[in-house]
C-alpha cells in the first residue's frame, strides 16, 4: 500500500538517494583503501591487540567472524569481533575500522553517556519496529485513528534511536583517528587521509539513516494526520 502512495516517494525519494549513494561511498572507499598496506604492516587484529594494550583494556578481547563489514563490539561479553578481511588484513581500512570498534569499548569501559542511553533504547526500538508498523496499518485500514497515532509514537523509537547513534558512531571515529596516530600504527598523511576517509565514509551511513528515520516518521505523521482529517 504505501509503495504505491506517490505522497511516500516524495518524502522518501531523498532519504533513499542518499541510502545509496552513502552505501557506494562505503564500498568503494573500503575497497580502494583495503588494498593499501599500512606502513606498520599490523592486521586490523593485531592493531587492536596493540590498542588494548596501550588503552589498559585487558577485559576485552578480539576474535575474528565471518562476513563482510560484520565488525562490532558486544559490550555484554566485551568483544571486538572483526570480519576477516579486517582481522587477518595489514591494509589501512582495517586498521581504521579496528580502532574504531576499540573507541566503542572505550565508550563501554568509560561509561560513555550517549552509548548507554542507546544502549537502553534497544528494547524498545525493537518492539517498537514490529508493533508501529503493524499499529499504523491496522489504524488506517480500521479507520481507528488513535491505533494509528500510537503507532506513530511507538514508530518514532526509531528516529530517536537513529539519532542517539549518530554521536555514539561519530565519537568512536575521533577516538580512533587519535589512537591510530598517537600509537604510531598509521604514519604518514597518506594513511590518515586514508583514514579519514574510510571512517568518514561509515559516518555517512549513519546521517542517512537518521535522514530515512525521520522522513519513515514524517510521513506516517502526514498519512494519519490525514485519516483524522478524512473522518471529520
Amino acid at each position: 500500500m504505501l509503495f504505491f502512495d506517490f505522497n511516500y516517494w516524495i518524502f522518501m525519494l531523498p532519504a533513499i538517494i542518499l541510502m545509496l549513494v552513502a552505501q557506494y561511498y562505503v564500498s568503494s572507499t573500503y575497497k580502494k583503501w583495503s588494498k593499501v598496506s599500512n606502513r606498520s604492516r599490523l592486521t586490523g587484529g593485531e592493531a587492536a591487540q596493540r590498542l588494548i594494550r596501550t588503552g589498559g583494556l585487558y577485559d576485552v578481547r578480539v576474535e575474528g567472524v565471518s562476513g563482510k563489514m560484520t565488525d562490532h563490539y558486544d559490550p555484554r561479553k566485551k568483544v571486538l569481533r572483526l570480519s576477516q578481511g579486517v582481522y587477518q588484513t595489514s591494509s589501512v581500512a582495517a586498521v581504521a575500522i579496528a580502532a574504531h570498534e576499540l573507541g566503542h569499548a572505550m565508550q563501554d569501559q568509560e561509561g560513555y553517556t550517549p552509548l548507554r542511553i542507546r544502549s537502553a533504547m534497544i528494547p524498545a526500538v525493537n518492539i517498537g519496529s514490529t508493533l508501529g508498523w503493524l499499529f499504523i496499518i491496522l489504524g488506517i485500514f480500521m479507520q481507528w485513528t488513535g491505533l494509528a497515532w500510537l503507532g506513530v509514537i511507538v514508530f518514532a523509537a526509531g528516529a530517536l534511536f537513529s539519532l542517539a547513534t549518530l554521536p555514539v558512531e561519530l565519537n568512536a571515529s575521533a577516538r580512533a583517528k587519535q589512537l591510530l596516530v598517537q600509537s604510531g600504527i598509521i604514519v604518514g598523511q597518506d594513511e590518515q587521509q586514508g583514514v579519514n576517509k574510510v571512517l568518514n565514509a561509515a559516518a555517512l551511513t549513519y546521517i542517512a539513516a537518521l535522514l530515512t528515520s525521520i522522513m519513515q516518521l514524517l510521513y506516517f505523521t502526514s498519512l494519519v494526520g490525514g485519516l483524522g482529517g478524512r473522518r471529520r
